[in-house]
């Protein structure tokens, strides 16, 4: 699935009055420091201090560091960029792949990923928002495995948001779990793997 964002880079300014500033500087300063030092040690005060802004609005507005993640991920998820199309499944498939690989070793992307799965496993509130954040962005890729379905690539019935997890489930294992490398051949190969599958009628909803 998707996840490099337009959203995360510092000092960026959102238009819709005061209100929506601080909050604009106030998340890609938790993005900065999340990239930083991790989850552990996301500190409030500090992260209103790289903001600029006063400790007792972001106290009140968000009160715990999980808090804040959990709002930094919703925000995530709404300024993402848009699903490639390129007309056959394995194309828009390897696009996404790359997409996901592209984030996962951006310098600062990838450790903040780290860093939000970790306040998820955590805190309720953050998990909560971290599913939002996943059901939204592949709900943005899924029209991609319908149209594979409608031009006769892949069986009726055939499960899309399935296909696009399957496309991105391996690449968040090698951040994760076995460190092996992320680089534009493994997300080919995650994204043939889940098209090989979805042909097969391996997600085909019973």
């Amino acid at each position: 699935m998707e996840q490099e964002s337009r959203y995360g880079q510092p000092g960026q300014t959102r238009p819709g009055g005061r209100t929506a500033r601080v909050r604009a500087a106030v998340l890609d300063a938790a993005g900065d420091a999340l990239a930083e030092h991790g989850f552990d040690r996301l500190d409030l005060a500090d992260v209103a201090r790289r903001a600029g802004v006063g400790r007792t609005t972001v106290y009140r507005r968000w009160a715990t560091p999980a808090g804040l993640v959990a709002d930094l991920l919703d925000e995530m998820a709404t300024e993402s960029l848009p699903r490639t199309e390129t007309g056959a499944l394995l194309g828009d498939l390897r696009a996404n792949a790359r997409l996901v690989c592209r984030t996962l070793t951006d310098p600062r992307q990838g450790p903040l990923f780290k860093a939000v799965i970790a306040a998820a496993t955590a805190d309720r509130d953050a998990a909560a928002a971290l599913r939002r954040f996943y059901a939204t962005r592949i709900a943005e890729w899924a029209p991609c495995v319908e149209q594979a379905v409608a031009r006769g690539e892949l069986p009726p019935g055939t499960d899309p948001h399935e296909v696009v997890a399957a496309v991105s489930a391996p690449l968040y294992y090698r951040l994760l779990a076995s460190g092996a490398p992320l680089d534009e051949a493994a997300a080919d190969r995650a994204a043939e793997a889940a098209a090989a599958a979805a042909r097969a009628g391996a997600f085909v909803i019973a």
